[in-house]
């Protein structure tokens, strides 16, 4: 996937207002489809996350993922309220959401949804998590890498002292082969694998 950033990306702060987005940058993927890259979500996007979240038919998402906990039996105000940064692909020609990567303050290691916590430990701002999605019509078309590198550049200009983890069911291996490619590595001490709970760092 090729970018083709706007200008001036650093004269906002994050993250934006609930509703709010930016269009930061354009691109192209191998295949010649084009792509509206956002920070932020307007309500429509927060709407297609939602159902995209409880797609069952979208297993990996289901088996991997606590989203169906976060955005639908859950909300995406509540969510937004922990100061996370969406930033989106949108498909322009069907004003798809296509994936999202998001940011944001959290304690080292603390289990998301999907493994039942109930860990309030207080949070060091210098540990941001980060995740990742890329949804069934939009897999497979190489576009996660450059996608990723360039949010993490813009994220990590607007918090720079920043250090990023995210945790993954260490079954999800297609998801552990890319975060490792990208740099980050297994943090043992707050891994939990008879959980199958698996913390990486970078």
């Amino acid at each position: 996937m090729k970018i083709f950033p706007k200008e001036n990306l650093l004269n906002f702060s994050l993250p934006l207002p609930i509703f709010n987005s930016l269009h930061i940058a354009d691109a192209i993927c191998q295949r010649g489809d084009e792509f509206d890259v956002l920070v932020g979500m307007e309500k429509k996007y927060a709407e297609q996350l939602k159902q995209l979240s409880e797609d069952e038919s979208d297993v990996d998402l289901q088996n991997y993922t606590g989203d169906k906990e976060r955005f639908v039996v859950g909300s995406y105000e509540d969510w937004y309220k922990k100061n996370r940064t969406p930033f989106i692909l949108v498909h322009k020609q069907t004003d798809t959401l296509a994936a999202i990567i998001w940011f944001g303050p959290k304690p080292l290691g603390k289990k998301s949804m999907k493994f039942g916590s109930n860990d309030e430990r207080k949070i060091d701002s210098d540990w941001h998590t980060v995740s990742f999605r890329a949804y069934p019509l939009f897999r497979g078309r190489g576009m996660m890498v450059n996608f990723t590198k360039f949010v993490f550049d813009i994220y990590r200009k607007h918090f720079p002292n920043s250090v990023f983890w995210t945790g993954s069911d260490d079954r999800n291996t297609v998801f552990l082969k890319f975060i490792s490619e990208l740099g980050f590595k297994i943090d043992e001490e707050n891994s939990d694998l008879q959980a199958h709970w698996q913390v990486m760092i970078k």
